[in-house]
């Protein structure tokens, strides 16, 4: 598309009204998608947007693209199929976290596994917001809520790890509300070739509010969180002094200035590592005793399922002598019509 015709992010808004509670994060996240789809170029016909169900399922509704809200958990083997089928659809799988991860986990792993090139944006609020506030597999242990009234006995999902866990080769995570960071996320998801997972930490005004707020409050999040960028040091905090090196196999926080730590001890953090250990410990660490790892945490180039898929067919129908229904009906093979 040429930049004189190049699409708005309003050009990506349907007609239809939004109906998510006022102040849920969803709608920050539609507005980073819409952004992002805007400046990658995108035309609407380009763009299919997949959805299982629960309430960041109704997102198909306000994209003015092509788009499937399909059965819950399903969504995942939906995409899969609309890109295989046709492999110049940009397609994006909307997600939360009880539907990718509970009924829709399966589906989830072999998508990763497989690498299909998707994009799949996993809303986490920690909590079944549609279904009126049930606990999902990333609510927190000892979270009460209306199916677990004296607390979970479960260990959450991290979706990191399980992403990488399952072989995965992108994964990036963002706030609902930092729509600067989250278009940025969207943007490389996209330039991404394979299947990439975004989990955004997302906020449930209703069932579960301020869930995500020890990180994503003003006052502390920059002393709470690092944003990593690929070549560049691992570097947090509000004064940027604080960091990560390695303590033997584990990650240790530190403050640079202090008990001889200069910024050429720091780790400089490398997305592009095939090995997972670095990845995975960046993706699993929570607050208090760490920052929470943003930004793209693993990006590794792999063989694309739908791609590898279509350069099969194109090697099978190459050395067969049937190139067409007509060859088939010609082939020797007699027809009973009865």
């Amino acid at each position: 598309m040429s930049v004189e015709n190049q699409l708005k992010f309003t050009d990506f808004k349907s007609d239809q009204s939004v109906k998510w509670c006022p102040g849920c994060g969803d709608h920050a996240i539609l507005n980073s998608v819409q952004k992002a789809m805007a400046n990658l170029g995108y035309s609407n016909e380009d763009v299919a947007v997949i959805s299982g169900i629960g309430c960041s399922s109704r997102f198909p509704y306000y994209m003015e693209t092509y788009g499937f809200h399909t059965i819950h958990g399903r969504g995942s083997a939906i995409a899969s199929g609309v890109k295989v089928a046709n492999p110049k659809l940009k397609v994006w799988q909307i997600t939360g976290d009880g539907d990718a991860l509970a009924i829709g986990g399966n589906h989830f792993i072999h998508t990763i596994r497989r690498n299909v090139d998707l994009n799949v944006i996993l809303f986490n609020n920690q909590i079944y917001g549609l279904t009126k506030g049930q606990y999902s597999p990333t609510s927190k242990r000892g979270f009460i809520s209306k199916t677990s009234p004296f607390g979970t006995v479960e260990s959450p999902f991290r979706p990191g790890e399980l992403c990488i866990g399952a072989r995965g080769h992108f994964f990036a995570r963002c706030i609902d509300k930092d729509l600067k960071h989250s278009v940025e996320m969207m943007e490389e998801a996209a330039g991404h070739q394979g299947t990439s997972i975004i989990e955004v930490l997302q906020n449930c005004v209703i069932y579960n509010d301020k869930t995500h707020n020890a990180i994503t409050d003003k006052a502390h999040s920059e002393d709470r969180t690092i944003k990593l960028e690929h070549g560049k040091p691992m570097i947090f905090g509000k004064e940027k002094n604080k960091g990560l090196l390695l303590d033997g196999l584990n990650l240790k926080v530190v403050t640079i200035g202090e008990n001889g730590v200069t910024e050429g001890d720091i780790l400089v953090h490398d997305a592009h590592c095939e090995d997972t250990t670095l990845h995975l410990k960046l993706a699993d660490m929570e607050y208090p005793d760490f920052p929470v790892a943003l930004g793209v945490i693993r990006a590794v180039k792999a063989p694309v399922y739908d791609q590898c898929v279509e350069t099969q067919l194109e090697e099978v129908q190459e050395i067969s002598k049937i190139k067409s229904f007509n060859d088939l009906i010609h082939s020797g093979d007699t027809w009973d019509v009865e």
